[in-house]
Formats: C-alpha cells, sequence, structure tokens
C-alpha cells in the first residue's frame, strides 16, 4: 500500500493544479495518481480535482477570481478528468436511478453542471445532460420523454435562476411526482423552498447525498402502491 504522505501529496497537487489554472499539472498529477498503488481515481477525481474546484468557487463567490479565471480553472480540471475519468469505478449504492440534468437558458456556466453529471455517473444512475442554455420547455419535454425520477436544474446568474421557477411550475402540472433538484451560485435553501423544488444542491456530493434520498423516497411509494393494488 502506498505512503498515506504520497497520496496526501498528489491530492494536493491536483487541487492546486485547478485553483493555479495549471493544466500541465493537472494532467501529470492525474497520471501519477493512477501509477501510485492504493490511490483510487474516484478519490483523486472527488478529493483532488473537485476539492480545488470548490476553492475555485469560493474564491468566485469572494470576487478574488472572475470569469476568465473560472474558466482556466475548469480546463485544468477537465485535462486532470480526461486521464481519470476511463478509470472511475461505479459505486454500488444501493439505489439505481435516473436524471435529467442541464443549466438554464441564457446561462453558459457549466462547471458545476459537469461535476454533480459525473457524481450521477459514477453512482450507476442513468444520465441525460441537456447541456447548458436550454430552452425552459426542453427540461419539461425530456422529462416527460424518459420518465426521470430526477430533474436537476442549474443557474450560476440571478438573472436565469427565475427560469427554474417556470421550469418547476410547468412540470409539476404534467408530472408532480417527479422530485426536482436546483442548484448554482445564487441558489440557496430559501430559493428552493420559494421556488418548490425538493432540494438544492449545495456541492456535488451533497447533490448526490439528497438524490439517492429523494430517489428511495420515490421508490418506497411506488412499492407501496403496487403492494395495494395485489
Amino acid at each position: 500500500m502506498a505512503s498515506e504522505e504520497r497520496q496526501k501529496e498528489i491530492l494536493e497537487k491536483l487541487k492546486q493544479a485547478v485553483i493555479q489554472y495549471d493544466e500541465d499539472q493537472a494532467k501529470e498529477a492525474a497520471q501519477e495518481a493512477l501509477e501510485l498503488e492504493g490511490l483510487k481515481a474516484n478519490d483523486a477525481i472527488f478529493n483532488g480535482l473537485v476539492v480545488g474546484m470548490q476553492e475555485v468557487g469560493r474564491l468566485f463567490e469572494a470576487q478574488e477570481y472572475f470569469v476568465p479565471e473560472l474558466l482556466m480553472c475548469a480546463d485544468a480540471l477537465y485535462a486532470g478528468l480526461e486521464i481519470l475519468k476511463p478509470h472511475v469505478e461505479e459505486l454500488d449504492l444501493g439505489v439505481k436511478g435516473s436524471v435529467v440534468i442541464g443549466t438554464v437558458e441564457g446561462d453558459v456556466h457549466d462547471i458545476g453542471k459537469n461535476i454533480v453529471k459525473m457524481m450521477f455517473d459514477v453512482a450507476g444512475f442513468t444520465v441525460y445532460d441537456l447541456g447548458r442554455d436550454v430552452p425552459l420547455d426542453k427540461f419539461v419535454e425530456e422529462q416527460l420523454r424518459t420518465d426521470s425520477d430526477l430533474l436537476c436544474l442549474s443557474a450560476m446568474m440571478t438573472t436565469t435562476m427565475t427560469g427554474m421557477q417556470k421550469v418547476i411550475d410547468d412540470i409539476r402540472k404534467k408530472n408532480p411526482k417527479v422530485k426536482i433538484m436546483i442548484g448554482g451560485a445564487p441558489v440557496s435553501k430559501d430559493v428552493a423552498q420559494k421556488y418548490g423544488a425538493d432540494g438544492y444542491a449545495a456541492d456535488a456530493t451533497n447533490a448526490l447525498a439528497d438524490a439517492i434520498k429523494m430517489i428511495g423516497s420515490l421508490k418506497d411509494l411506488k412499492d407501496e402502491a403496487e403492494g395495494k393494488k395485489k
């Protein structure tokens, strides 16, 4: 088993590569992570690259970083991901579900959405990724088409965040059972409650944990309904 110090060193190197928007360092550290016995690709991603991106998010909110830095940090994140992702092991969390995910119309920021999407991929969810700047009606159409358990909406700007409420109102009329999660820098618990969402994602790990709870409760209701039919 590789030494804990070496693992910590590589995770820190991955984190700093993202914060310092150093693509070459991200690639180098990702390769080192794969070569080190005992360090899994999942850990390298979530305890290295993603931790770095969370710090970048904090710097962005504190106005120490701006959009150009954010995009360069994302490039470093993706450079490391490209190397690590083929080696990711699917987690068995006891719940499998499906999710429609995207960034709302008018918003081209998709870094957070992509990290959350990856968490769902790793957890074995079926993911329908609509991308960024998604027309609001498209969310409703895709959820109804796929009959997904979960609908995830992301926004990074207060101006685009209001589009989430329209999607939630529209989908509730057509499919009141679907669970809806919203996320992004301007989103808070209060906003989620006000818009009528079932949950909000403060970060990628929180999003996955909440999703599993939501889908677990959906499956319980479904089992209950089927039990009554028998």
